[in-house]
């Protein structure tokens, strides 16, 4: 039931993003020329989940990413902005279809390495979906050999495969659907298997010219009984501006890599233990 509830979900909820004049150059039509459907998602991300948008051939992405402690806590720690953590993330476009990333997070002090690239196109009375594969490699610099006698390097890094599948269900609603594999050396809670499985959820519906809302989930299918990690459920709200997008986002996990988020969320929405956060991009 629980899925069939989030795809519910997805086809009442709303998005946008842009990129500046470039992004605004990029009509929520198919194109003309070569029928392909466009525009899907003009955010990188949908919230936490990467989207089947890809960086240009030549151009380099920066994205600056924040995501504030809890708002439980109130004034105690000014709604979370006390507790914030940051992602710093460039994307590099080899070609319109091939995209490779660098990032560094202050959560857990993760490196990350990563490549997305397109399999094939949505195309007007042709094949229905948009495929495009993602995968990474993180390195955990957080872990203390003091703490963890038998720390070796390998202990420390962290895998991800992803197939993102979208289609552009009309010029207002985009659905997305990403089966995700990843692997974590070292895991938080001992019973978690290393090797772990994900379906993600997620969707783009405009509220306006330059206002949209999304919405992901992550469902994951094999966590250990006793975890005291969630699924992560978010909601972002994305605004075109001159030069950039400005993503704001509400959400139950903290990390903003896919490892992090999938397996480590520790928030609960039923007692407003939920981050506040927001991505800012800008294309070079």
């Amino acid at each position: 039931m629980r899925p069939l509830f989030i795809l519910i979900m997805l086809s009442l909820c709303q998005i946008l993003t842009a990129q500046g004049d470039d992004l605004l150059s990029e009509i929520d039509t198919d194109s003309v020329g070569d029928q392909y459907a466009t525009a899907a998602f003009k955010g990188l991300k949908i919230v936490n989940f990467e989207s089947t948008k890809l960086v240009a051939k030549k151009e380099l992405t920066f994205i600056v990413s924040h995501r504030f402690g809890s708002i439980e806590n109130g004034f105690d720690s000014f709604f979370g902005l006390d507790d914030a953590v940051t992602r710093l993330n460039f994307v590099y476009g080899i070609t319109d279809g091939i995209n490779i990333g660098v990032s560094r997070s202050s959560f857990q002090k993760i490196y990350e390495a990563s490549a997305k690239y397109r399999l094939v196109r949505q195309k007007e009375n042709g094949f229905p979906f948009t495929i495009v594969a993602y995968n990474s490699i993180l390195i955990n610099t957080a872990l203390e050999k003091e703490n963890l006698p038998k720390l070796e390097f390998r202990d420390r890094l962290g895998y991800t495969a992803q197939l993102l599948i979208s289609k552009k269900v009309s010029s207002k609603l985009s659905l997305e659907v990403a089966p995700t594999f990843f692997h974590d050396n070292f895991v938080a809670y001992d019973e978690q298997h290393n090797s772990q499985y994900a379906i993600g959820f997620g969707g783009r519906q405009k509220l306006g010219k330059r206002w949209s809302i999304n919405l992901d989930y992550g469902w994951h299918l094999n966590r250990a009984d006793g975890s005291p990690f969630k699924n992560p459920l978010s909601i972002g709200f994305d605004l075109e501006t001159g030069g950039h997008v400005f993503q704001m986002h509400f959400s139950n996990a903290q990390a903003m890599n896919t490892n992090g988020f999938l397996g480590q969320a520790t928030g609960d929405w039923s007692y407003g233990n939920i981050y506040f956060g927001f991505n800012l991009s800008r294309v070079f």
